[in-house]
């Protein structure tokens, strides 16, 4: 067994870390451009899928409770399966980086500091990033609690500030486009907990009782994620409408202009920002840690600390060029991504799920040894 051990709680504030700052703040704009008012129907399905791919993570992972994806591989067929299986990883977490700035970036740049370089929100956010990184999970874990609390304070907040311009008609009607297309629209927030399925990947073997609470605590971590988007999809919905939702790549910002409490608190955007920022970089942080892992696989490093920066280097690069064109960004964000993302996080788990049952004798051999 590993010897670093991370709570169950910690756990779950991962996974909503790194799900909750995307959805939110990208993607329902995404959904009303597809779906209109059904997003938060297109989030609930999403939500649903991502928790049996959480399941289906878990049980890859079950009868090894101590080997990640990397590890798991190269037992089953050798080394160089292993390297492969790191690679996609590898490539899942540099591409993920792309709209984790799109996320971070436009928020700061578009709302307060439009006369800022691109460069300086990517290398600021990296130099945060790898500190945390640097200093392991349980620093991560940590930061992690602080995002989650941070999360339940932001989504009180928008709901006290929203009440008084909610219009449940702007729900309605229910199912406009019809159940096939607004279950395909939810393939753009299986993007978000695609990010939480590699996650998992890597950090189950590290939680405290995954033998025997792993798979609760997965399923658990994405269904605590769901509710805590569907809140700002329904609220986007039902104060802005579909329509003007659908208008904006940072949608939850205008939401956040549109909230108010009396006469006092109004416009919620430097709240928002000082409570949303947490989570935006534990996603740095965690993209750091999984693309430095898995190189560190493919080198055949014992430690992940060496790849840092080389790692910071090649994501800078990558995020900066990104965001730099708007219309790159959308693009990418909308089309590109998903297309990568999404065979990645349904595939990698069912390849190993099967794999696994193949060569169930050897494993049962290895975890009785």
């Amino acid at each position: 067994m590993k010897k670093l051990q991370i709570t169950n709680g910690m756990f779950i504030a991962m996974v909503v870390n790194v799900i909750f700052a995307k959805a939110i703040g990208v993607t329902q704009g995404v959904l009303a451009r597809a779906v209109g008012h059904d997003m938060w129907v297109a989030t609930l399905l999403g939500t649903l899928q991502g928790a049996a791919m959480m399941y289906v993570t878990y049980i890859v992972l079950r009868r090894t409770p101590h080997l990640n994806y990397i590890e798991l591989s190269a037992l089953l067929l050798g080394k160089w399966f292993g390297k492969i299986i790191a690679l996609l990883i590898f490539v899942f977490f540099l591409g993920e980086f792309g709209p984790i700035m799109i996320t971070f970036v436009y928020h700061l740049k578009d709302y307060f500091l439009p006369e800022a370089p691109v460069w300086l929100f990517t290398v600021s956010s990296l130099i945060v990033g790898a500190i945390g990184c640097y200093y392991g999970l349980e620093v991560m874990g940590r930061i992690a609690l602080i995002g989650l609390l941070f999360i339940f304070l932001l989504n009180t907040l928008i709901i006290l500030g929203s009440t008084n311009e909610f219009d449940i008609r702007n729900l309605l009607p229910f199912l406009e486009h019809g159940f096939l297309r607004t279950a395909e629209a939810s393939l753009h927030f299986d993007v978000d907990w695609a990010l939480a399925v590699m996650l998992g990947s890597l950090i189950i073997p590290y939680v405290s009782g995954t033998a025997a609470r792993g798979g609760q605590l997965s399923v658990i971590s994405i269904l605590a994620s769901g509710m805590l988007v569907i809140i700002w999809a329904i609220l986007e919905g039902a104060v802005l409408s579909a329509e003007v939702t659908s208008q904006y790549t940072i949608s939850c910002m205008k939401l956040a202009r549109n909230a108010h409490i009396g006469n006092f608190l109004q416009r919620y955007e430097m709240i928002m920002i000082a409570l949303y920022s947490v989570s935006v970089l534990f996603e740095v942080m965690f993209c750091i840690y999984g693309s430095s892992v898995s190189l560190s696989s493919i080198l055949g490093l014992k430690s992940n600390k060496a790849m840092i920066l080389p790692v910071c280097l090649i994501l800078g690069v990558f995020g900066t060029w990104i965001v730099e064109d708007h219309f790159r960004a959308i693009d990418y964000l909308e089309h590109g991504w998903p297309k990568i993302a999404l065979p990645i996080a349904f595939g990698l788990p069912l390849l190993l799920l099967g794999l696994r049952l193949l060569l169930r004798k050897k494993l049962d051999g290895i975890a009785s040894s």
